[in-house]
């Protein structure tokens, strides 16, 4: 309205009006809004600085996300492998246990002292020994002999008169035995000739070595001096001399040995029957059967202790418990029913480490079953992490090498629990090892997750200190506007009042 003219007065007042509610508009503003910079009009460097780090800020606060679900994968796979440490341990005192029980079942037997022959034996088969049979010879083993028969006519020898054999004991080198004048006259009762059987067991006994002559009436026997199948005994005529020159001359006959020599090899049994330590201490001594069962001597009986799980099957027993050599069926001994049942509780046990690494899963990630997790540290994506069990291998007993099924007859010998327990030993290594590793990476994860909390804050603070309004320095400014426009308004009642003094002297 450029007609109306106001006063230089009026018109002071009206700007300075106007200037003071523009101030008091953007003092109302900020301490509405809480900024002093609410757009890139009021200050675009602190504007467009403030806004990068809100938005970094912003870019971090949605990894914060992803690091937390992270560190949840991992405590429950860490869950996961505490239970199949627990449970490891528990089949670690399982097989302690079993190994410990010595209840294993025994029968005690009666040894017969007569009526036992060559071929009777007790066997053994089932439980530990398996389905060939063990056998034990219930009568010892034979030497090996050979007979020579002394027709009972004396024998004198005349000078450069001999009579030569050979003695072969046990496959040896031949032993050379002479029957001269010489030999004749250190044997015997010094008479200077052989007159009976005892006389020729004295002088072959002086000439040999590895077997004993013995003599029953006119019948000499050289016994090998060990037993069995390789015992033997082997006699052999060589060369009959004569010196003089009678028309009688010197034969076999008139040396009083009258029959061929021949000879008997050793055999495995078929001699006296073996007393109960005897047995106990062949039985112990065998190696087909150390570890699988045990014998002692039960007040003159033989006690058999059965070291197995399963029922042991014992041959050549009646059903009463009389060692005869050749009854089958009649006798068997229970196996160790704790040891078995051990084997069911172990076989549970192996069963929840499978369960409890399938179950420890997270958000669909289960680092157990060899899933990777991949977590990002920073807006670039260059800051990451990659999380899996090694070579993304599953965690379960198969790869732990815990047996997959164990079987009652493993739990039948100490040197098998023992084998068991190294390998529980070891798959518990194993797990404890996981467990440290994720730990590791758990720490590295809640490290980055504090580190990136912390950083959003100094960069909300940063975007902050650009931006943010002093709201106790606004409010004063507002105090300060409002007195400003108060003294204005007053000023320009003043400078309207000046004007209307003319209307005054107009009346």
């Amino acid at each position: 309205m450029a007609d109306i003219s106001l006063s230089k007065a009026v018109r002071a007042n009206l700007l300075s009006l106007k200037g003071t509610a523009d101030m008091m508009a953007t003092t109302q503003n900020r301490l509405a809004t809480g900024n002093k910079v609410n757009s890139a009009l009021d200050n675009p460097s602190n504007w467009f600085t403030a806004k990068g780090l809100t938005n970094r800020a912003s870019d971090l606060g949605a990894l914060i996300d992803s690091m937390a679900n992270g560190i949840q994968t991992l405590e429950a796979a860490d869950n996961g492998l505490s239970a199949m440490t627990k449970t490891l341990e528990s089949m670690q005192s399982t097989l302690r246990q079993a190994r410990q029980d010595k209840s294993f079942q025994t029968a005690s037997y009666t040894v017969p002292t007569t009526g036992l022959s060559s071929g009777d034996q007790i066997s053994f088969s089932g439980g530990a020994v398996g389905t060939t049979p063990v056998d034990i010879n219930l009568t010892k083993p034979t030497a090996g002999t050979a007979g020579i028969t002394f027709g009972g006519t004396a024998f004198e020898a005349d000078a450069g008169d001999s009579i030569t054999f050979t003695v072969s004991v046990d496959g040896g080198s031949a032993q050379t035995v002479t029957i001269d004048a010489t030999t004749i006259a250190a044997a015997g009762d010094g008479d200077a000739q052989i007159e009976n059987a005892e006389e020729y067991a004295e002088l072959i006994q002086n000439q040999i070595t590895g077997a004993t002559v013995s003599f029953t009436g006119n019948n000499l026997t050289i016994t090998s001096d060990t037993t069995g199948t390789n015992s033997d005994v082997n006699t052999t005529i060589g060369v009959l001399t004569d010196a003089d020159t009678s028309s009688t001359g010197l034969t076999l006959a008139n040396t009083g040995l009258t029959a061929a020599i021949n000879g008997t090899a050793g055999a495995a049994d078929g001699g006296a029957i073996k007393t109960v330590d005897e047995l106990v201490s062949e039985i112990n001594g065998n190696t087909d059967l150390t570890g699988k069962i045990r014998a002692s001597n039960d007040n003159g009986k033989l006690r058999i202790e059965n070291q197995s799980t399963q029922e042991l099957d014992v041959d050549g027993v009646t059903a009463l418990g009389a060692i005869d050599g050749s009854t089958t069926g009649a006798s068997s001994i229970l196996g160790n029913s704790v040891r078995a049942g051990l084997t069911g509780q172990f076989n549970e046990l192996r069963d929840q480490l499978d369960k409890l690494s399938d179950d420890a899963s997270f958000n669909g990630i289960n680092l157990l079953r060899g899933d990777k997790l991949t977590i990002t540290f920073n807006e670039t994506g260059t800051s990451a992490i990659d999380i899996q069990t090694e070579n993304g291998e599953t965690i379960n007993a198969f790869n732990l090498g815990v047996p997959t099924q164990l079987e009652e007859e493993q739990l039948d010998s100490d040197v098998t629990i023992d084998g068991l327990l190294t390998d529980v030993k070891a798959a518990l290594d194993e797990v404890r090892s996981q467990a440290s590793t994720f730990g590791s990476n758990l720490s590295i994860v809640q490290n980055r997750k504090s580190f990136t909390e912390s950083m959003i804050n100094t960069l909300e603070t940063g975007a902050g200190n650009l931006t943010l309004a002093d709201m106790n320095t606004e409010a004063a400014n507002l105090l300060a506007l409002q007195t400003r426009q108060q003294l204005s308004q007053n000023s320009l009642s003043l400078a309207s009042q000046a004007d209307q003094s003319i209307l005054q002297l107009l009346q």
